[in-house]
């Protein structure tokens, strides 16, 4: 028995000499996490070393490895990347800038305004994508009951057509055709990772198109149903689908505050209404980053 615990003393003796370490429990109270061990020294995140990935992966292709445990391959990589850059800001108007910046005029430093714009994410902003992600699998559990693609979308549709509302994932209050949803479908298709969460976005996308009512009320792809289509068919569950917004939209909301600081008076009344654009015009990029 001495010998078995003689480890387990080894480690609790130098976690305490590094100052990182409390003394570990009994067997009994002894709990599990797959995600990170720390010891002296040493960092392992999903099992790699923290200092070897230093260098060699994207913090996109990280924060895949942290969520998902495994590598993405380069082309998963690549795609996953496309996703956080395409949701890192919107502009002034989201309620959760808003709040960042109301909270920034007030003197409040960076972290409490920060976190007051992701306090600001909710249902109908930065929530529709997991609602989006149980949608496309209803769709997709209706075609294992026995119906198509197109038959399966036309139910979803009609359903919500039925209620008033729209399908999460569908219809944008600015943008009658989203780029961002666009990019990220034409991504996924050129590096071959489209599947059946795709097209069945996109089936919904052309059935809503046909409905009588879509000239006035269109309901095309956005963003978040482009987002929960690709991560759909790149096997997330849908209760990480708002996670991955909330993750990408801090950039943007740090550079909010710290513009609002900076530049604007404190305890000013915002209205995004009188916001205007004076950074640079468009622009390419170089060619060694197309």
């Amino acid at each position: 028995m001495a010998k078995k615990r003689e480890p387990r003393a080894r480690v609790e003796r130098a976690g305490r000499r590094a100052g990182a370490l409390a003394p570990l429990p009994s067997d009994e109270h002894v709990w599990h996490t797959a995600i990170t061990r720390i010891q002296p020294n040493e960092i392992l995140v999903r099992g790699y070393a923290l200092d070897e990935l230093m260098g060699r992966l994207s913090f996109a292709e990280c924060t895949y490895l942290i969520l998902r445990g495994e590598l993405p391959s380069p082309t998963i990589g690549r795609l996953f990347g496309a996703v956080l850059v395409a949701s890192i800001d919107h502009g002034v108007t989201p309620p959760s800038t808003l709040a960042a910046r109301n909270v920034a005029t007030t003197g409040a430093r960076l972290r409490s305004s920060v976190a007051a714009g992701v306090l600001g994410f909710g249902m109908h902003h930065g929530g529709d994508i997991e609602g989006c992600m149980r949608v496309l699998q209803d769709g997709l559990a209706k075609m294992r009951e026995g119906a198509t693609f197109t038959g399966a979308a036309e139910a979803l549709v009609h359903s919500y057509a039925a209620s008033g509302q729209r399908p999460p994932g569908f219809g944008h209050r600015i943008h009658t055709h989203d780029p961002r949803a666009t990019r990220l479908l034409q991504m996924a298709h050129e590096l071959e990772l489209d599947g059946e969460h795709v097209q069945m976005a996109r089936t919904i996308e052309r059935v809503a198109a046909a409905r009588p009512e879509a000239a006035e009320r269109p309901w095309p792809l956005n963003l978040d149903g482009a987002i929960a289509a690709v991560c759909g068919d790149l096997g997330f569950e849908p209760e990480l689908g708002n996670a991955l917004f909330l993750i990408a939209r801090i950039p943007g909301l740090v550079a909010h505050v710290h513009e609002e600081r900076c530049r604007q008076q404190p305890m000013r009344q915002i209205d995004p209404r009188h916001a205007v654009y004076d950074g640079p015009p468009p622009r390419r990029l170089p060619e060694t980053r197309k």
